[in-house]
């Protein structure tokens, strides 16, 4: 039995793009019940593929049938065959509409049993916070790594990887296969938050501030002032701000 209750909420701002790409969601399993999935996608150049992140996302999940009590691979299982049946969606729709579509993924599985797990390809960010301190991070540093040594590139051509197509790490790219970063933590306790977040928002913050943010507020009023505070950094140059946060607390007593 859990000795927490999961209080969660999604938020965006349009920054000042000519369109919103980004996309978030937060879904309950259909069948699994107790497991919460929480996903976001930032869709490049349209929405497009960051809404077949969601649609793809929402029709594994539902399918999702954990048993008496999956293991972390199984759960990471989960997100993997979210992001691989994206992929090839995106793919054949591309094809058929003769533009390539790309998006990025982050996505976040909690069970009833205290154990979170993440999956991570692009440059969306989740964030794991104990109380108001980072604990970790998803970052680009696995997948630089993953081009020195399997594409063997150099060391700086790896790191600027974003500037080129045939480099870029997300869903849809016809020319590589999505690298999928992941990790779990076992455990989890009241006073424990996660943040997803698109670059438009991570891109403004240290960690401290987001931990700090989201500890001292509900998720919807850390959304409101991170939002606000991007805005004002950006200095009207910001992108689409997009989030999704969940935040572990004490259960209300009897």
């Amino acid at each position: 039995m859990t000795s927490y209750r999961i209080e969660a909420g999604t938020a965006q701002h349009i920054g000042n793009r000519p369109q919103q790409n980004d996309r978030a969601a937060l879904f309950t399993g259909a069948r699994a019940p107790g497991y919460v999935l929480a996903v976001l996608s930032d869709g490049i150049a349209s929405p497009a593929g960051a809404e077949q992140v969601l649609h793809t996302a929402r029709q594994v999940f539902d399918e999702f049938k954990p048993g008496d009590h999956p293991d972390i691979e199984r759960l990471a299982q989960l997100l993997h065959e979210i992001i691989s049946e994206t992929h090839t969606v995106i793919k054949m729709n591309a094809l058929a509409g003769k533009t390539e579509l790309h998006a990025s993924f982050v996505g976040l599985v909690i069970s009833p049993h205290g154990e979170a797990v993440w999956a991570h390809v692009g440059d969306s960010r989740l964030y794991r916070f104990e109380h108001d301190k980072c604990a970790m991070r998803t970052s680009d540093v696995a997948y630089v790594e993953h081009l020195i040594s399997s594409d063997r590139l150099p060391a700086d051509a790896a790191r600027n990887h974003r500037r080129s197509k045939l480099l870029l790490n997300v869903l849809g790219n016809s020319r590589k296969e999505p690298f999928v970063t992941t990790g779990s933590h076992t455990g989890l306790v009241a006073g424990d938050s996660f943040l997803l977040g698109s670059d438009g928002l991570w891109h403004f913050f240290t960690d401290a501030e987001l931990a700090a943010v989201t500890a001292k507020s509900t998720p919807r009023q850390a959304a409101e002032k991170l939002i606000s505070k991007a805005g004002e950094r950006s200095q009207g140059k910001g992108g689409n701000c997009t989030m999704a946060i969940v935040k572990l607390v004490k259960p209300a007593s009897a």
